[in-house]
């Protein structure tokens, strides 16, 4: 398999702020514990050997009900056993429940996570490390995860369920998907690996009852041999371990306080906030409702509803019925670190920059703060396209430049005449620096009608040279039809592949060598972009 890893930072696809944090600035450290190399894993796993016993417990009886009817593998099942062991620990992703997986990086985040817990057996193999994919069923943002994308056509869950706009989605009824099924089976086409796919998103979506459920079965399907677990932790005995640290939420809204402060360090270093924290980072989930929970003058509101409670009313509600409090975005990490004996999150660009601000949060509720890793990034490419690159004499590095300037540098190489008048501005400026010296010994009130010049010949030579290379594009009208035409196949809607395209579309092509390839070839602790060349099957 043809790979080519490219550093992140020439992608010009990433953050300052992950950047930063791949290379190990001096002044993020203090917003993290421990970066992930394997080696720093070795004080994690000793942080985290103080998990509750009977966290585990309870842990284990909620997935084994979880699991209860579906057919899994013996490896998820000998994994699901294994959190009773104190010497078991897990390594999490999490991800929306996203139609049929939604883009492409639902697969890079498992098989990074799957591949972490390799290594580190390999390293620790006294211990044992288990996968998990956390299911975001809390969430209610159903116009990010109704749709996927396929051969350049949006495939949508157009007739919305009943309380989408407001419940979590992981209670949301597939009713309405028949239709998406139907479109999908026609635009996959036939063969072994279509019906495949075909089959899997019947099963998944017209054979279960809601999102989550359908969800847990796809993932289950795609990953079950690998050992992975999968995990919704909206569940009530789960929700009970939460209860000293929602009470905490309510009375002290200590994440306000800790995750601002971070907010505005972050801030202070030119780096932009990914997530501004609420007074209560707590949610009020019951019935098809999911709205934020508001103090004012020790009451407590549901936001946009008539639901009210004193102080001791919300505080029995949360006793007696922890499943209907529902953490946010900011609160979620914490409520994964309760329930899990977990070391390490991974997670996208994204997801990493909101957990640099919890790291005084989790201080302050005195829980571990797990090791944060960048999940791995890919381009997906045939060797026919690849033989296209080389032919237009196209770098891999290149093709991750913007249309315009791969396109404008191709232009100027292939070109018989010389398009670039940097050389000619240079001595422009250098002649205009002897006027201003000329100005500037005379009559200095010169100096403005100078620069008026400068500005205005420098103006006509950038605008010349333009000319030139769109008479030159012009002529070489093909080759830069087939340059453009190459970069938008393998970056659609001139994004990263991985954040467009469906895992169907090369599932389809390639079958299980898809996901057999990503195992093999994506290292989680190698911080580069991996290109990966598919062969004919």
């Amino acid at each position: 398999m043809p790979t080519e890893c490219i550093p992140y930072k020439e992608t010009n696809y990433f953050t300052g702020l992950i950047l930063d944090y791949l290379e190990e600035k001096e002044e993020l450290k203090t917003f993290y514990n421990r970066f992930p190399g394997l080696e720093n894993f070795k004080e994690q796993i000793e942080e985290k050997s103080s998990f509750s016993k009977e966290n585990r417990k309870i842990l284990v009886k909620a997935l084994k009900q979880q699991y209860a009817g579906l057919e899994t593998s013996e490896a998820t099942l000998q994994h699901i056993e294994s959190l009773e062991e104190e010497k078991t620990f897990t390594v999490v992703t999490g991800h929306q429940l996203n139609l049929f997986t939604g883009p492409l990086y639902f697969l890079y985040k498992i098989v990074s996570t799957i591949n972490l817990t390799r290594k580190l057996k390999e390293k620790y193999p006294e211990n044992n490390f288990v996968p998990v994919y956390w299911m975001a069923t809390e969430d209610h943002d159903f116009e990010e995860i109704n749709f996927f994308n396929l051969n350049g056509k949006k495939f949508q869950w157009a007739s919305a369920p009943k309380d989408a706009e407001n419940d979590a989605v992981g209670n949301l009824s597939t009713d309405g998907l028949e239709e998406v099924f139907k479109l999908f089976s026609a635009e996959i086409g036939g063969g072994r690996d279509a019906n495949y796919l075909k089959e899997l998103f019947e099963k998944s979506y017209l054979q279960h009852d809601n999102l989550a459920e359908a969800t847990l079965y796809l993932a289950n399907q795609l990953f079950k041999e690998e050992g992975l677990v999968i995990l919704d932790a909206q569940q009530k005995d789960l929700k009970k371990l939460f209860i000293p640290y929602a009470k905490n939420e309510l009375l002290e809204q200590i994440s306000h306080k800790t995750t601002s402060e971070t907010a505005e360090k972050l801030n202070e270093l030119g780096y932009n906030v990914q997530v501004n924290p609420r007074e209560i980072n707590l949610f009020y989930l019951n019935n098809g409702l999911r709205e934020r929970i508001i103090e004012r003058d020790d009451e407590y509101f549901v936001h946009e509803t008539e639901i009210q409670f004193s102080k001791d009313e919300i505080l029995e509600e949360l006793k007696e019925f922890p499943e209907r409090f529902s953490p946010n975005v900011m609160l979620r990490p914490l409520y994964q670190e309760v329930i899990l004996p977990n070391l390490c999150y991974i997670g996208g660009g994204g997801e990493l920059a909101y957990w640099l601000e919890l790291k005084d949060y989790f201080k302050a509720e005195n829980v571990v703060f797990p090791v944060l890793l960048l999940r791995n990034s890919a381009l997906i490419q045939s060797e026919k396209l690849d033989e296209k690159r080389r032919k237009l004499n196209i770098s891999n590095k290149e093709l991750f430049l913007k249309q315009h300037e791969l396109i404008n540098r191709k232009v100027r190489q292939i070109s018989n005449i010389d398009i670039d008048f940097s050389e000619q501005k240079e001595h422009l400026v250098e002649q205009f620096q002897q006027m201003y010296d000329l100005a500037d010994k005379t009559d200095k009130s010169f100096l403005g009608a100078v620069k008026a010049q400068e500005v205005k010949q420098l103006k006509g030579l950038d605008n010349l040279e333009k000319r030139l290379l769109k008479a030159q594009k012009r002529k070489l009208e093909d080759e830069v039809s087939r340059i453009a035409e190459l970069q938008n196949e393998l970056f659609p809607n001139k994004s990263l592949q991985e954040r467009q395209t469906n895992f169907s579309e090369i599932y389809a092509e390639y079958g299980p060598e898809l996901i057999s390839v990503l195992l093999k070839e994506l290292d989680p602790l190698q911080a580069e972009f991996k290109i990966l060349t598919f062969g004919k099957k």
